[in-house]
Formats: structure tokens, C-alpha cells, sequence
């Protein structure tokens, strides 16, 4: 769709300086922008492509306004402003209501106004699927699960038995909700499945990249607040429960029963063990492992950087040395502080006195 720039602004609360009535009917960076494109300027290391964009207007911030060529969107945070600008040139598809005739919907599932049910989808029998929900082709909804307003599966998701999705919710292609959780007792070598009871409950707003798992609970439910953010590819075990606004970067696996905190940023590759807490509003960098609860708010790193092969592999054979050189550390401070050997005699103070 196309918007001017005039409308953009207002819609965004954001100043406008220039021709509002220029067109915008797409986004692009400011080297590559061309008639009717929107760019936006949010790092200063690309100021210097501001002077030749060729954008019909750029969302920048009030100290890059003077320098800007063409119409000038002035906002506090352009990155922000970008991806809300986004949204108004590349609203979602709507979908075609109804059920494809490939699709199986349970005569007992009860469908809301413009809900769309695509190709070989099916939906199981006491499913409430809400108003505008879309299931895309592929898709399958199990036994009871509720699914609210204008929530949109993408296709080949699942959805297992019992779960609960919020409104808005949006779940990209092979993402699996409410898979069995990993549970099994050993007896005396064998492995023993513990059926996996509870059910997965996501809340508004929520979004999970392409392939990411979330399992059900083992007993009680495995649940993801309000606004939690899911990249591709990540494993959320049974019980975790992860907090409102929280966003988690790709391959990341969070062990069972761990309790994430609101507005975390997880980086990409993480690993969470389980049982344990996070409280709000802790950043953890990528390739972290987290194997003890964090109860202060603040960035938190683990691992070693990439270095050359072979000062890898000395810094390996001396992180072998690492006790030892501590224990003779420790021995040498003992030494240290008790003085000189109180046990040493000199031959002034222990010899025998010659008084001839």
C-alpha cells in the first residue's frame, strides 16, 4: 500500500519537514532507496549515505534533520519509528474466511467470525478458534484448544491438546506448541516415560519463529507471558515459564522448570539449565551457559572468544593447568603470610654460648 508522508507522520506523533504529500509505498536503506522508498537513519556510521539517498523521506532524529536532502520525518527514535511505519506499508495479508474444502474442522470445533482454515488443515474436535484466526495450510489444532482473536499459524504448525493461545498470537511455519516434554524415569537402566500432563499457555501478543518448540508441562503448564519474542529454532522444555516482553535469539534451549524473567534479552546459542530463576530484565550474550540463578538485573556473559589455533590450544593446555597452579598459589600466600619459618634457627640464637 502507499501512504504520504504527511499521514506517516501523524500516525506516527512525529514532526514532518518537507513535502507531505510525497508518496512513500515501501522501505529501504538509504544507499538503496529510490522514488516513493522510505528509508530511516538510527546509526550515526551511516550518516554519511544521508547526503545521496535517493528516499522520498527518512525517519531521523532532530540532530540529523538540517542535513537531510529530501522530506524529514522527526522522531526520537527512528528504529522505532521505522518498524511501526513498516506495519502501515506492509499490513498482513488478509485471509479468505472460511474452510478449504482439503481442510477437516470437527463438527463439535467452534469457529468466530472470519476465521480461514487452509489446505489439508485440521482442526480436532471442542477447538474455539476466535475471530479472524488464521490456520494456514498444513496446520494442525488438537482436542480443546483455544485460540484467541486475530491470531494467524502460518502453516504446518501444531498445536497440541489443551493448549491456550492468546490474541494476536503469531506462529510462523513448523513451530510446535505443546509437544510431549522430556520425561523419563530410569529403572535400573531402562527408560520409563512419564506422561507429560500439563498443557502450554501463550499470551498476547506473542510471536515464535519458523521450527522453535515449546514443550507442554509435566504436570502444572509450561506458560510464555504477554509479548514474549521467540526466534527460529529454540527449545523451550516442559514448566518453563518466561516472562512478559521478553525476546530470545535463535538455537537457544532453556532446560525444564527454569523461570525467565519480564523484559530479558536472550542472546543467540544460550543455554538455560533447568530449575532455575532469572529475574527481570537481565541481558544474557550469546553462547552463554547459564547453570545458576541470577537475581540481579544487568548483562551477564559466559564463554571465550574466538582466537587463533594455536593460541587456542596453549590457553587449553593451561586451563588443564588451572588447579594445580592454584594450589601451589594458595601454598605460596600461606607461606607469605605466616612469615619467616618459625622453625629455622639461626646459629646466633640456637648455638651454645662459648664464654672462654
Amino acid at each position: 500500500m502507499s501512504i504520504t508522508a504527511a499521514e506517516l507522520a501523524r500516525r506516527l506523533g512525529a514532526e514532518l519537514r518537507g513535502d507531505g504529500a510525497v508518496c512513500l509505498d515501501h522501505v529501504a536503506p538509504l544507499r538503496e532507496a529510490g522514488p516513493g522508498g522510505l528509508s530511516f537513519l538510527a546509526n550515526s556510521r551511516y550518516r554519511a549515505q544521508l547526503a545521496g539517498t535517493g528516499a522520498a523521506a527518512v525517519l531521523l532524529r532532530e540532530q540529523d534533520a538540517e542535513a537531510c536532502p529530501v522530506t524529514a520525518i522527526v522522531c526520537a527514535d527512528p528504529y522505532l519509528a521505522y518498524a511501526r511505519a513498516a506495519q502501515q506499508l506492509y499490513p498482513p495479508r488478509p485471509a479468505e474466511p472460511g474452510v478449504h474444502p482439503s481442510a477437516w474442522v470437527d463438527p463439535s470445533a467452534q469457529l468466530g467470525e472470519g476465521v480461514s482454515v487452509g489446505p489439508q488443515a485440521c482442526v480436532e474436535a471442542g477447538a474455539v478458534l476466535g475471530e479472524g484466526v488464521l490456520i494456514g495450510p498444513g496446520c494442525m489444532v488438537g482436542r480443546n484448544v483455544r485460540i484467541g482473536a486475530h491470531s494467524r499459524l502460518v502453516a504446518s504448525v501444531s498445536v497440541g491438546d489443551d493448549c491456550r493461545l492468546g490474541e494476536r498470537v503469531l506462529l510462523h511455519p513448523g513451530v510446535v506448541i505443546g509437544a510431549d516434554g522430556f520425561g523419563f524415569a530410569n529403572d535400573a537402566g531402562r527408560w520409563e516415560k512419564i506422561p507429560q500432563v500439563g498443557a502450554v499457555e501463550l499470551g498476547d501478543d506473542v510471536e515464535i519463529g519458523a521450527n522453535t518448540c515449546v514443550d507442554r508441562g509435566a504436570l502444572s503448564n509450561t506458560v510464555l507471558e504477554e509479548g514474549v519474542k521467540l526466534d527460529n529454532l529454540i527449545q523451550i522444555g516442559h514448566n518453563v515459564r518466561i516472562g512478559a516482553h521478553t525476546a530470545v535469539a535463535a538455537h537457544t534451549a532453556i532446560a525444564g522448570s527454569a523461570d525467565i524473567g519480564r523484559h530479558c534479552m536472550i542472546a543467540g546459542c544460550v543455554g538455560i539449565a533447568g530449575h532455575l530463576s532469572i529475574c527481570d530484565e537481565v541481558q544474557i550474550t550469546a553462547m552463554s551457559m547459564v547453570i545458576h540463578s541470577i537475581s540481579e538485573p544487568g548483562v551477564y556473559s559466559s564463554g571465550t572468544q574466538v582466537t587463533p589455533n594455536a593460541q587456542w590450544r596453549r590457553n587449553a593446555v593451561r586451563f588443564n593447568q588451572l588447579d594445580d597452579m592454584a594450589r601451589r598459589l594458595r601454598a605460596l600466600e600461606k607461606r607469605a603470610a605466616a612469615g619467616p619459618d618459625s622453625n629455622s634457627r639461626t646459629e646466633h640464637g640456637t648455638g651454645k654460648h662459648n664464654n672462654n
